[in-house]
Order: structure tokens, then C-alpha cells, then sequence
């Protein structure tokens, strides 16, 4: 069907939601090809988009239509659990959350719908503890108040794998008319009260390694988002110094007081560093809007040094080896999961006190599918990707920012007791393994042409790999294909078919092209090792410059 025959179809809709309507009608020519030339589609992170009207648009009918197909995929594998359903912070998530839980009864499938919003790792939880047959989870992560969507998750509590994704988007594409879905408020649908909380957070508690004092003063913001009713409280009753960032402690979908929900940007916490500096706090916690991501500042020299999600994860790990194996708790057989565009300094970490590490692509659902996949080989040990997730224990199967504050606010107390700041820990890591650096340069491009330019980026590259000044290319990862071409050699790779290009160079530096599975962008992520941190920068300024020229040059 053509765009314009999709406007007229729901134009004609006699009992289309009145706001959407009105937007319906406002729409010119242009803005009708964007929102209904494709429908949304499944991708790294599930279902994301902006929110509005059209097949393109996340929607109380496109969600509708998501949760039908998730629906008829899960009664397929006649599994006989239900669905947990939570949602986050965005404008119409509880409503869309609702609508889902509604979807799911008229199939004659209960669900535990999360009477408050509360975080996406929770919800991971709710999964596996109520031995349900999957998960539905309505938010859009950190991107902007615009975005909304509907991540699907199986019944380990890990986000659906490729293989499953495809087939509940095949159930999607069998449906014709969004319109006829049915929607029912039964006693199908029961309601996870607030006493959950004290289930998850007990597990919660299992992570800590040692007892620490706690002198320290932590400032905490969850952006308005699913982390506030949550982590300041706990932290408390464990004796943390928290002192949360009020303003940004109220649920908002407007996102009022920051100009970022993106723990990634630094424009995230102008605020709550402001707010530090006020109180004489040591160290400020950003958890993103459904509290899956965790980004930190730490006072160094005097002044707040944010941390990417690469050293934040590294100085986890390292916590977490050292001192486990101080206290003879290391697993003689323990599993390291990264991805393959986080830093080279997990595996070397993790491999240097004996752990065996699997590299996944990027999205925690691959290293949640791993952890079932090695659940009885080995313990898990730890997982991060380098976009501010990690997972410290895996009763939850995604990424989880509840676990890394608490964590965190551990290891930032065991390092003021010895003097130091997580900053000096870090030097600390990079003095014993090497300085390594990473950078990820986001190119955002929007709408059919964005669309078209990504696959010309893409095919221009896998043709042409970068050619970098005094470094020679040893080998690349054609991931399409499934594929690493070394010395003229190629090679099977052990992961799953993603249109991904890495190329590795001597010196161990490497560029990674990747378009986003959720966002319409392309990410670039690059990374070297050298002997000091200002020569590593250095040569990623050089390259990831020499790189953007190229591209404005295509």
C-alpha cells in the first residue's frame, strides 16, 4: 500500500484518536511520506520512534499492533507464563503500557502490569521471577522526550534475540488493519504493587563485595525518569551519603530540568554538578530515564571529570577482580561478556585473572542471550557495553543502572578510604594494563534521504576501508557476512549477521561503523592503545577528524 492509500485508510477511520486526528489533518505532503512510507520496525533495542500519528510513529495503534504479533508469537511457543509489562517516565507510557496489558487479555494472555513506572531492569526481573513467557517494556531509553517505544523481552528476561525478533515481526506483518485489534480490561491484567520493590532490591544487595564507610557525599539525578522512586531510598538505608538533585527527582516527560535525558552528554549534568559543587559532594550519579544506563562525574583536582561508559565499566570489573580474588571468591571458571565496540581493556582485564570473555555485537540482548547460553558452564562475572550499561550480577538479563549505583557508590567509598578518587583508580588500571582510548562519533540523519545516505556511507566504506597515516590495516570484520579477512584470509566469525564493518590496524587501533538499530543515526566508535593517554587522544583526534572529512567529502 502507498503512503498516500495509508493516510486515506486512516484518515477514514471513524473512531481514530481525536489528537491524532487533528495532527492527521495539519499534515502536508512531505510530513504524510514521512510518517507512512514504512512501518516501524524491530531493531537492536526493540520498537523506537518518535511518537505521533502514522504507521511510522509510535502510537496507541502501532503499539497496539506490536503487542498483537509479540502475542500471537508467544502463543505459539505455548509457553505457559504470562507477560510482564513496566514503563518509564515519556509522555503516554503508562496509557500505551495499559493498551498493551489490554492487547494481551483479549488473547486470553494474563499479564503483571507495574501499577508505577519503575525501571527497565526490573521489569528484566519481573520476568524471570514470575516465570513469565516474555516482557513488554514501553519506553525509549535515553532518547529525547519525542521518542517513545516497546521493547519485547523472552522468557529469560533478556531482550528478544534476532532469530525471535524476526518472527514476531513476521506475526506484526500478517496484521492488515490496526484498527480491528482487540482491547480488553479483565482480571487478566494484574497489577505489581510497590511491595515488589523489596524483592528486586534484595537481590540488589547481593552484589556488594565489601563493607566500606560511608563518608563520602553522592549526588543522584534519574532525569525525571524511573530511578527516583527507586534508588535514592535504597541507597539510604545502606548508609550511603545520597543527596538526590530534587528538581530532576520529578516525573516529567517534558524532561524541564536538563537539557538531556542522554547520561552520554555532558549537557546532562549541568545541573546536578552545580548542585555538587553547592553541597561539597565528591561524586555525581546519572541513571537515564528507565534506569538501565548509568553515567558518572567524579571531583578530581578540584573540579568534576565525567567518565565515558568505557572507564566506568573498566574500573567496575577491576573492583570486582581485585577484590574477589583478595577474598579467594574469583569462580575458577567465570564468564566476561563485552561487545564488540566496547574497550579492548575489558577482555585484556578480564583474561589477565583467567576469565573466559565473550564478545557479543552491540545490545545487551546478546550478552543476556549468552549468559543463558553459559549459565551452567561457568558464573557470570560481569557484562558492559560501552554506551553506560553493565550488568554487575545476572538475575537481571539486561543492563541494569540500579546494580552499577550501587556499585559504584561502593567502590567511590573504598577508594576515599585509601586516598584516592575513581579518577586516580583509573590511572591506577591504566598504569598496570596500558592506555587505552575510545571515541564515538554520532552522525544523526533523519527521514527517506537520512535513510538513503546511511546505506551509501556504508557501501562507500566496505569498498574503500579507511586508509590512516603510519598504520597498516591487519584485518577486517565484514559482519554482514559473517566474516574477518585477515592477511588475505577470511575467517568465520562467531556472531550473529548485523551490518557492522570493523577494521583493525596495528597498534591495536581499530574504527567500527555501525548504523544504529533504534535511532536514525550512524555511529562511528574508535579506539587505540598507546603509551600515555595524551598520545592515545591524540591519535583518535587525528583519525576520527581525517574519518569525518571523507564523509563530507561523499
Amino acid at each position: 500500500m502507498s503512503y498516500l492509500k495509508k493516510y486515506q485508510f486512516w484518515l477514514n477511520q471513524q473512531d481514530l484518536d481525536p489528537n491524532l486526528l487533528e495532527e492527521l489533518i495539519s499534515l502536508n505532503e512531505e510530513q504524510i511520506e514521512e510518517v507512512f512510507y514504512s512501518d516501524l520496525s524491530f531493531g537492536t533495542g526493540g520498537l523506537r520512534g518518535l511518537m505521533g500519528v502514522g504507521t511510522n510513529r509510535v502510537n496507541v495503534y502501532t503499539i497496539r499492533k506490536a503487542t498483537l504479533g509479540f502475542a500471537r508469537y508467544l502463543k505459539k511457543l505455548n509457553h505457559p507464563g504470562g507477560v510482564a509489562i513496566s514503563y518509564d517516565n515519556r509522555h503516554y507510557s503508562q496509557v500505551f503500557a495499559k493498551e498493551a496489558a489490554m492487547v494481551l487479555a483479549a488473547c486470553g494472555i494474563k499479564s503483571y502490569l507495574f501499577e508505577n513506572l519503575r525501571p527497565t531492569p526490573m521489569l528484566s526481573f519481573a520476568v524471570r521471577h514470575f516465570k513469565a513467557a516474555g516482557g513488554i517494556m514501553i519506553t525509549a531509553s535515553h532518547n529525547p522526550k519525542t521518542y517513545n517505544g516497546f521493547k519485547a523481552y523472552d522468557h529469560t528476561g533478556a531482550q528478544l534475540n534476532l532469530i525471535d525478533a524476526e518472527h514476531v515481526i513476521d506475526e506484526i506483518n500478517k496484521i492488515e488493519n490496526p484498527f480491528e485489534i482487540d482491547a480488553i480490561d479483565n482480571d487478566l491484567i494484574h497489577l505489581v504493587k510497590s511491595d515488589f520493590d523489596q524483592i528486586y532490591l534484595r537481590e540488589v544487595k547481593t552484589i556488594k563485595i565489601n563493607s566500606v564507610k560511608k563518608d563520602l557525599k553522592i549526588v543522584y539525578s534519574p532525569l525525571h525518569g524511573t530511578g527516583g522512586p527507586i534508588i535514592p531510598s535504597f541507597l539510604r538505608k545502606e548508609g550511603y551519603l545520597v543527596y538526590p538533585y530534587e528538581p530532576q527527582m520529578i516525573i516529567d516527560p517534558a524532561f524541564s530540568h536538563t537539557k538531556s535525558s542522554n547520561p552520554e552528554d555532558k549537557e546532562a549534568y549541568e545541573k546536578t554538578i552545580e548542585y555538587a559543587n553547592q553541597i561539597g559532594a565528591d561524586l555525581v550519579l546519572v541513571t537515564d530515564p528507565d534506569a538501565d544506563r548509568l553515567g558518572i562525574a567524579v571531583r578530581h583536582d578540584d573540579k568534576f571529570q565525567l567518565l565515558t561508559g568505557n572507564q566506568t565499566a573498566a574500573i567496575e570489573l577491576y573492583y570486582i577482580l581485585t577484590q574477589r580474588k583478595k577474598l579467594g571468591k574469583l569462580p575458577k571458571k567465570g564468564y566476561v561478556y563485552t561487545t564488540n565496540v566496547t574497550t579492548d581493556l575489558i577482555k585484556v582485564m578480564a583474561e589477565s585473572y583467567g576469565m573466559h570473555v565473550v564478545t557479543t555485537l552491540t545490545g545487551f540482548k546478546f550478552i543476556g542471550e549468552k549468559a543463558e547460553h553459559h549459565k551452567n558452564l561457568g558464573e557470570y562475572v560481569f557484562g558492559c557495553e560501552e554506551s553506560y550499561g553493565s550488568l554487575v550480577k545476572d538475575f537481571v538479563r539486561d543492563k541494569d543502572a540500579v546494580q552499577a549505583v550501587y556499585m559504584l557508590a561502593e567502590i567511590a567509598n573504598y577508594c576515599h578510604e585509601q586516598g584516592q578518587t575513581l579518577v586516580d583508580y583509573l590511572n591506577e588500571i591504566y598504569t598496570t594494563y596500558g592506555y587505552y582510548y575510545e571515541y564515538t562519533k554520532s552522525i544523526t540523519l533523519l527521514g527517506l534521504s537520512g535513510l538513503e545516505k546511511m546505506k551509501s556511507l556504508m557501501t562507500h566504506f566496505k569498498k574503500h576501508p579507511p586508509i590512516l597515516m603510519n598504520q597498516k590495516l591487519v584485518a577486517f570484520d565484514d559482519i554482514d557476512k559473517g566474516v574477518r579477512v585477515s592477511h588475505g584470509v577470511s575467517t568465520k566469525l562467531d556472531l550473529p549477521k548485523s551490518n557492522v564493518l570493523k577494521y583493525y590496524y596495528e597498534d591495536l587501533t581499530w574504527i567500527t561503523f555501525r548504523p544504529s538499530g533504534t535511532e536514525p543515526k550512524i555511529k562511528i566508535y574508535f579506539g587505540t592503545k598507546q603509551n600515555t593517554m595524551e598520545e592515545a587522544i591524540r591519535v583518535i583526534d587525528q583519525i576520527s577528524s581525517q574519518i569525518a572529512l571523507e564523509i563530507e567529502s561523499l
